[in-house]
């Protein structure tokens, strides 16, 4: 590395419980990877959080970005910690993904009232998510259920889908490694199976963001980057790109590895969740940006994009 090491690094960060407790988690190994450097979390209220009321779809998940990306370019941080589904697929030039640490349970959970899984809930159950993937992926699996939108943090989120009459839901879609990195998986009813339930792309990833400009900072951030990690998220990123699809719509791809080689599962459906396809690509790691894009190119000869801007 060229360069003088900075002797302070301020972390931006979302205000939520949640948000702070994984920028700790980063900060951590940010501490042990480079021990003669401080690290200070900022704190950044978002108008993705001040606003509990407007659907996602509507306003865009790019809104718990944007504020932390306007605080690395006035220099009130120097690093960015984001949950990288919350991320656009493609970033402006100006700004880099410095790091992507080890990732975390990818799976969706159902949080219920009622015991046992998605099976078992009773016709007519009341279940509270805010994504298009999540209502689609419902709806095939059990068709007969109410699917109510839901805000809010985790806390506010659980204690509405465990209220019943008193809260108006009987349980919700929530992210596992939230969960986890809260501590509460124990009251999870059911960690949901990644065959049918293809999480969002990204899902359980967190991501360092710094200005690209800034070489010295970036080089000393990426080392907590995690390869497997980074090469997943590239093709499910480059999927994403590829379709044009954003938090407005139902379309998510998940990829895993097996030594050199990977597996894609690419995830597209209807907003009503009607008609839905799923198909799967597969090759060698290094083409990790290439496999997104080819699985996306399938899909699109197969109806994706007719699929989900219906």
């Amino acid at each position: 590395m060229t360069g003088t090491k900075p002797p302070l690094v301020r972390v931006g960060t979302r205000a939520s419980e949640l948000a702070v407790i994984q920028t700790g988690l980063v900060v951590s190994m940010l501490r042990e990877a480079h021990p003669n450097i401080e690290f200070e979390i900022i704190r950044i209220s978002t108008a993705g959080d001040r606003d509990k009321r407007s659907a996602l779809e509507t306003i865009g998940v790019s809104i718990f970005v944007k504020e932390l990306e306007a605080a690395l370019e006035d220099g009130r941080a120097d690093i960015a910690i984001h949950s990288l589904k919350d991320m656009p697929s493609e970033l402006p030039e100006r700004f880099t993904l410095a790091a992507l640490p080890e990732r975390g349970d990818p799976r969706d959970v159902l949080v219920s009232r009622f015991e046992g899984g998605v099976a078992n809930l009773p016709s007519g159950a009341r279940i509270g998510t805010s994504s298009p993937r999540r209502v689609a992926q419902l709806r095939a699996a059990r068709g007969d259920l109410e699917i109510i939108r839901i805000r809010g943090n985790v806390d506010t989120r659980m204690t509405k889908a465990l209220g019943g009459d008193e809260t108006g839901y009987d349980g919700a879609i929530l992210a596992a490694a939230g969960l986890d990195r809260m501590g509460r998986m124990g009251e999870v009813s059911e960690a949901l199976d990644l065959d049918n339930f293809i999480p969002a792309s990204g899902q359980g990833t967190l991501a360092v963001e710094t200005m690209a400009s800034n070489t010295i900072l970036t080089e000393l951030i990426s080392a907590i980057d995690h390869p497997t990690t980074r090469a997943v998220s590239t093709a499910e990123r480059a999927y994403l790109a590829r379709l044009g699809a954003g938090c407005a719509t139902a379309a998510s791809a998940f990829a895993t590895l097996d030594g050199d080689s990977m597996t894609i599962r690419g995830f597209a459906a209807s907003l009503d969740g009607d008609r839905s396809m799923t198909r799967t690509g597969s090759g060698d790691i290094s083409d990790a940006s290439e496999l997104g894009n080819a699985l996306a190119e399938d899909m699109i000869k197969n109806g994706a994009l007719e699929l989900i801007h219906a």
